[in-house]
């Protein structure tokens, strides 16, 4: 995955601030000894620490937001890990606690999760930058622009959906994006670019699937006369709404709604559970577990 990158990451010598670590290791033995033996080193002060072990599957799970006190930078910090996490096979990251992830949003005609994120990110409750959004309509540039960022349409037919992830890509690399957020795209990614995207780009559906499938999953829904909405937040795979789940909530309805009223109630929990992932996500609480997370949250 790629790191999010402030003015602070840049620089070896850069203030004493706030940091990130976490780590994904085998189980074993003396991993939280060495991690602490590291921060010691380094002055560091613990300021959250959490912790996993899974026991069925033998991997340890650690995130500990932590303090240095005097002049290091980022660079340093990992260059100094990097002996500990070669010596218990560790995949970690570590980062300036407050460095913004770089997101770009895509979506297609239904604009309440955007329009969430749009709002949450202008106000400084999400830790991401918005570049950009993408979307395969024109529909949501108005609403794009009333922020002041760019808006990129790109169609997608059966016979230019090569050329158009090809564009995607393009400003995903140009834009140094660290996260994709699929707030309703109504496009399926072909495999190539599940691939790129691995572990950093998060999709939001309704929990009626496989249940509800296909066009207007609401109103099939409340032909069935369902006693709950909900949905689903997870990083996007191959496998169509089947990669690993973030997030997931409901909302309790009774006979009472009709189909306007459950739709409305579903589009709000759709977005109150995509800008939980994406926070958690943004401030590195989610650890991937196979096909599950550990999220710290």
């Amino acid at each position: 995955m790629v790191l999010p990158v402030s003015a602070q990451t840049n620089s070896a010598t850069a203030p004493a601030g706030d940091f990130v670590l976490i780590l994904a290791c085998p189980d074993r033995p003396g991993i939280v000894h060495a991690v602490t033996g590291f921060l010691v080193r380094h002055g560091g002060n613990i300021l959250e620490s959490q912790q996993f072990g899974d026991q069925l599957v033998g991997r340890f799970f650690m995130r500990i937001d932590f303090a240095v006190a005097g002049e290091v930078g980022v660079e340093e910090l990992r260059a100094d890990f990097a002996s500990v996490a070669d010596e218990f096979a560790m995949e970690f990251e570590l980062w300036d606690a407050g460095a913004p992830y770089r997101t770009l949003i895509m979506v297609s005609k239904h604009l309440h999760c955007l329009n969430d994120l749009l709002f949450r990110a202008s106000t400084r409750s999400l830790q991401i930058e918005i570049p950009a959004v993408v979307s395969n309509h024109p529909d949501a540039g108005a609403l794009v622009r009333s922020y002041g960022l760019e808006f990129h349409h790109i169609p997608v037919t059966a016979d230019t959906k090569p050329e158009a992830e090809a564009a995607l890509m393009e400003l995903v690399d140009g834009l140094g994006i660290h996260l994709v957020v699929l707030a309703r795209y109504m496009q399926v990614l072909s495999d190539d670019l599940c691939k790129q995207l691995s572990g950093r780009a998060i999709n939001i559906h309704h929990s009626f699937l496989p249940s509800f499938k296909g066009a207007r999953p609401y109103h099939q829904a409340f032909d069935r006369g369902v006693k709950l909405v909900g949905a689903t937040a997870h990083y996007v795979t191959g496998d169509l709404d089947e990669g690993p789940i973030i997030e997931q909530d409901v909302m309790r309805v009774d006979h009472g709604f009709d189909q306007d009223q459950l739709v409305s109630a579903g589009r709000d929990v759709e977005a109150q559970v995509l800008s939980r992932a994406v926070r958690w996500h943004s401030q590195s609480r989610v650890l991937l577990n196979g096909n599950r997370t550990v999220v710290f949250r």
